[in-house]
């Protein structure tokens, strides 16, 4: 049976398939440890689980409008002007089904065939699918320490072609864990708008800020497209909600589109997502961050150890990218490997490097410090028999 061409551009996401045989081993009395999924052990926090609740109870199971509710656009409006100091309009906020509903409004809205998009490499691998299958071309602009693994204006003005369209960040970054500062970021909007295109933000790991406070591009320029999400840094990934902060002028094809692709994010999701901004919430969220924190550092002494810690540590989210050549130029054979004989799941770093990747891996630090220590001990006597 024939599909559509498109669909060929979408490379596997090979982590899954580790996933699988991870939890497999795990079925069959393994001791397996997770450092493999973008998702920390906690739990959501209870204040937005008891407003979920109560607004199952109080029979709030139909559709919101399409770009969402407008208590809660409200309250990300108030968020960003509390922590960021950037005044937003509301109706400039759309919710959407997850961060990948935002990235899949956006893509269709800026992307197109003939068109070109620029971004990092590494990068999230869903970043690049989604353009693709928007029918456009990216150039994924390879990056490493001496950029702080991140596109900086130079390199958007020196790659930016007369078909680029488009040029997308990520900071904190997936899977460096790498951000960029006020002025990078401002220097990065200055070059894209001198160049004539548009710049989208992903946002997604905000708030999970180790080394360096957090910042919005919301802050700096109302041009940007931002992509942000309710599911890292507020710990509801099951509940898929995200939203898309726009231009003033895209917020009507943006709604147009939203309206046909997915009518409305989850109500239940959207009114629980209200009790994520309260203090109570927030003094939770703050001291989950910490601990990630506590984890990281513990992860870097002990890789530190083995000579593998990254030579500019990760100022944001929860995951180290590790340069493994010494011991492997195929990534997805060393993780299957440690995995086989250690019981230690990471991602080989194939899944977000075109170029490169061969010789990464990413460590989430997404379980507790003992659990981490354990996972060195085991990393060390598998390199040992490499």
């Amino acid at each position: 049976m024939a599909w559509s061409p498109r669909i060929d551009r979408v490379a596997p996401f090979r982590v899954m398939n580790l996933l699988e045989t991870a939890q497999a081993r795990e079925a069959a009395g393994h001791d397996v440890i997770h450092l493999e999924i973008g998702e920390p052990d906690f739990p959501t926090p209870e204040p937005v689980v008891a407003a979920g609740q109560a607004a199952l109870s109080a029979g709030h199971t139909r559709y919101t409008p399409a770009a969402g509710l407008p208590a809660l656009r409200e309250a990300i409006a108030d968020h960003y002007a509390a922590r960021f100091g950037a005044e937003v309009d509301p109706r400039r906020i759309l919710i959407t089904p997850g961060a990948s509903g935002a990235l899949l409004l956006a893509s269709q809205l800026l992307a197109g065939p003939g068109d070109r998009v620029l971004m990092a490499d590494p990068n999230y691998p869903c970043n690049r699918h989604f353009m693709a299958l928007a029918g456009a071309e990216v150039d994924a602009v390879p990056v490493g320490p001496a950029s702080g693994w991140q596109l900086s204006a130079e390199l958007v003005e020196s790659h930016w072609h007369d078909a680029t369209r488009l040029a997308m960040l990520a900071t904190p970054s997936n899977p460096t864990g790498h951000m960029l500062d006020a002025g990078q970021l401002a220097a990065v909007a200055e070059s894209v708008s001198r160049c004539g295109g548009h710049l989208l933000v992903d946002e997604i790991y905000q708030g999970l800020c180790y080394d360096l406070e957090p910042l919005s591009m919301a802050a700096i320029t109302p041009d940007a497209f931002v992509v942000n999400s309710f599911s890292k840094y507020f710990g509801m990934t099951g509940w898929r909600l995200g939203w898309l902060l726009a231009p003033e002028e895209a917020v009507e094809p943006l709604t147009r589109l939203a309206q046909n692709v997915f009518l409305a994010a989850p109500t239940p999701a959207q009114h629980a997502a209200l009790a994520a901004f309260t203090p109570e919430s927030r003094d939770i969220l703050e001291e989950r961050r910490v601990e990630l924190g506590r984890r990281r550092d513990a992860l870097l002494a002990g890789l530190a150890r083995l000579r593998l810690a990254p030579a500019l540590p990760p100022q944001g989210a929860f995951y180290l990218w590790l340069d493994i050549s010494r011991y492997s130029n195929d990534s997805q054979a060393f993780c299957q490997r440690l995995l086989e004989e250690e019981n230690v799941a990471i991602t080989p770093g194939s899944d977000f490097a075109l170029e490169g990747g061969e010789r990464h891996v990413r460590i989430a630090f997404t379980t507790g410090v003992e659990r981490l220590e354990e996972a060195v001990s085991r990393l060390e006597r598998f390199l040992a028999r490499q």
